[in-house]
């Protein structure tokens, strides 16, 4: 691979989003590169070292970091991927560049060329962290999702490795990838938990390819979320520069430990403005251990639709705080209601700890095994309560809000569309997805990843606005439609992104 021509066509597209950031008014920077996934399991988890003592605060003032990047640097790779286009791979580029002056300006074909035009090779950047010394390296999914290869490549250039995409986990944006090497070195964990707002965080990665670059700053906020970025968001913020191509890189304590994957930025240019965010290291090492042993993520299931508790509502229940997870809709046939849970219920403590908000006690029933049995202290009425709880699976879960799901067991054979959850759309999901006001259709709220669908290029967001063209308006309208085809195959026209396509799926022959 010719990297040194690769890494002058990075540079002129991170300079093509710097303009397009300009010219959109503000956007979130949340990686540049894509590329594809396998899924695998494997029975032997990463041996990993982790130290989760808090990291000194005696308020010294230190002059150098030398020591810590020294025996931490190594331990973040650069990671290459390539993906083949075939005459029409440059469809989802912005109209914009369709315009001769901009494709002139930038050296870009059309978006359409003729059938004649020979394949094209999409190739990205991104990094890593060796989290293991057999081979196991963490990253973000959105570095290498839809690749057709992964190559990692050490942080001293000696050796260039094909990796093997172990699973990944669009929900948090994190992937596992493992090469065939031994004795590497493999990089401290941290706890994540133990840090501070202000602490010192140094930034590891390789931005726009120019090869690996340390960045310093502080923890400038825990627990961000609502950015909707992914499904759970949990971010650590810090000031430390990111940029494209620090994706999947490490962020990492004053003490060389690993304490975050840096993963997105805020920019209204395309490039580090001082707003950057990194998966805390604890959510990565439990997708990590799941993805390893099982090839995806078992998830915990409740079965409740919970709300941030207000002043408002704080007094309106009579409560102390605004502490807690409010419950304002048990599903039935869940756990939640077999265990006798209400509306109205607030869940002030799970496991004996204190609930500080609907979101945190999200995250957390999300990283308990399924078949787990947790204990929750609630308030109702003004009275606690203590009720045990079995949780089911995420994975197998009704969701609530969503209005259905094409599956196996529906009223037709067809699987073509299997895997896809979809609901009506309306305010939140707008909000969530951007979806504009003008638009009519049902939104795809979640893919199985090993899905037709999913292959063919659906995603969470997408709103689909024709099946076999038929206009859709409901989700009871696109669940007919599609539990009544009559062949193994499905034209679907679908917006995404600020624009609409047109993807043909696929279904499977067994």
């Amino acid at each position: 691979m010719n990297y040194g021509g690769f890494v002058m066509k990075v540079l002129k597209n991170a300079f093509v989003l710097s303009i397009l950031g300009a010219v959109a008014g503000g956007v979130v920077g949340y990686g540049i590169l894509r590329a594809e996934a396998g899924l695998g399991g494997s029975a032997n988890p990463p041996k990993v070292v982790v130290d989760s003592s808090p990291v000194s605060r005696n308020g010294d003032i230190r002059s150098s970091y030398a020591d810590t990047i020294e025996k931490t640097a190594s331990s973040v790779v650069y990671i290459y991927t390539s993906k083949k286009l075939d005459s029409t791979g440059y469809g989802q580029v912005n109209p914009f560049f369709d315009d001769p002056f901009f494709r002139r300006f930038f050296d870009m074909p059309r978006q359409f060329e003729s059938p004649s035009m020979p394949p094209q090779e999409q190739r990205g950047l991104g990094s890593g962290v060796i989290i293991s010394q057999d081979g196991y390296i963490i990253t973000n999914n959105h570095v290498i999702e839809d690749a057709d290869e992964v190559e990692v490549v050490l942080s001293n250039n000696e050796k260039t490795y094909s990796a093997k995409v172990v699973g990944t986990d669009p929900k948090t944006d994190i992937a596992v990838l493992k090469i065939k090497a031994k004795n590497l070195p493999a990089i401290t964990l941290g706890d994540s938990d133990q840090l501070k707002v202000g602490d010192v965080v140094l930034a590891i990665g390789n931005p726009f390819g120019i090869g690996q670059t340390v960045t310093m700053g502080i923890v400038s906020a825990k627990g961000r979320g609502s950015l909707h970025m992914v499904d759970y968001e949990n971010f650590i913020q810090t000031d430390a520069a990111i940029n494209p191509g620090n994706s999947g890189g490490a962020l990492v304590d004053a003490d060389g430990r690993l304490i975050g994957i840096n993963t997105a930025i805020v920019s209204r240019s395309g490039g580090y403005q001082g707003v950057g965010f990194a998966v805390p290291i604890n959510m990565a090492r439990n997708v990590m251990d799941n993805l390893v042993e099982h090839g995806e993520v078992h998830r915990g299931y409740l079965g409740v639709l919970i709300q941030p508790v207000t002043p408002d509502l704080a007094d309106a229940f009579d409560l102390k705080s605004n502490k807690g997870a409010l419950v304002a809709q048990v599903e039935p046939n869940t756990p939640a209601a077999e265990a006798g849970l209400e509306e109205g219920d607030v869940i002030v403590e799970l496991n004996g700890k204190k609930v500080s908000n609907s979101r945190e006690f999200r995250l957390n029933i999300a990283a308990i095994a399924p078949g787990k049995t947790v204990e929750l202290k609630l308030v109702r009425d003004g009275r606690s309560k203590e009720v045990d709880v079995t949780l089911g699976s995420l994975d197998n879960a009704s969701f609530a809000g969503k209005s259905g799901n094409w599956q196996k067991g529906s009223n037709s054979e067809n699987t073509v569309l299997d895997g896809i959850q979809i609901d009506d759309i309306d305010n939140r999901w707008r909000q969530r997805f951007q979806i504009p006001a003008r638009l009519e259709g049902v939104v795809v709220v979640d893919v199985d990843q090993k899905s037709a669908a999913y292959r063919a290029g659906i995603r969470p967001g997408d709103v689909i606005l024709s099946i076999n063209r038929d206009r859709v308006s409901s989700a009871e309208e696109a669940l007919e439609l599609g539990n009544n085809l009559e062949e193994n195959r499905v034209l679907l026209r679908v917006w995404s992104q600020g624009g609409s396509r047109y993807l043909v799926i696929e279904g499977s022959t067994d």
